[in-house]
């Protein structure tokens, strides 16, 4: 079945591409990993944890690809960083990597991706109200498991990890810069669905 436009209901923007196929698909997986390692570059230095655009990368990269897609780029992301790769904010790559206080956040982007990849795939990616609430939503995922990482870590430095210590380095100084990176995203991901739909 597909709509007026020819394209089979619950599509993503990748669904769009001209050619389909593993090799494609591949491709696109690498190219969301890449992508997500340009934007951890985007940084803001803080310790613990360093403002980047990893958050924004994520909500694009699962948006554009859909869940699996999404989840697998991130996945190839996280894994090759920790090969080696320098994909992490400030360059950081390795096995050494999984003692960074932020590195709960990494495996929080596996799961963000795969939700906003889902609700795109139910077309809350095309209008920009509620693309804005599910980019918000999808932002506030890496801190299910960044905030536990983090108390963590920095239990393991010696440094304060009670909950209120934890929030105050770890929640609090992403809010604004999270919401400002969803409304960017609903920004751009539906201005796209409109140029793919005059195309």
């Amino acid at each position: 079945m597909t709509n007026a436009t020819g394209f089979a209901p619950r599509a993503v923007l990748a669904d769009r591409l001209r050619t389909h196929g593993l090799a494609t698909d591949a491709a696109l997986i690498a190219g969301g990993a890449l992508f997500t390692a340009a934007l951890a570059q985007v940084e803001v230095p803080m310790w613990p944890v360093p403002i980047t655009g990893q958050t924004l990368a994520v909500v694009l990269v699962g948006a554009t690809l859909g869940a699996r897609r999404g989840m697998l780029s991130l996945l190839v992301y996280a894994v090759a960083g920790l090969a080696g790769a320098p994909f992490f904010a400030d360059m950081h790559g390795g096995l050494q990597s999984l003692a960074l206080p932020s590195f709960g956040y990494v495996i929080g982007f596996i799961p963000a991706a795969g939700l906003i990849g889902w609700l795109a795939r139910r077309n809350w990616d095309r209008k920009f109200l509620r693309a804005t609430a599910a980019f918000t939503l999808a932002s506030a995922i890496p801190f299910v498991t960044g905030l536990p990482y983090l108390a963590v870590a920095l239990g393991q430095l010696d440094a304060p990890n009670d909950l209120q210590s934890v929030l105050a380095a770890g929640l609090y100084p992403f809010i604004v810069g999270g919401i400002a990176k969803a409304l960017i995203a609903a920004g751009i991901v539906p201005l796209v669905w409109k140029a793919v739909g005059r195309r």
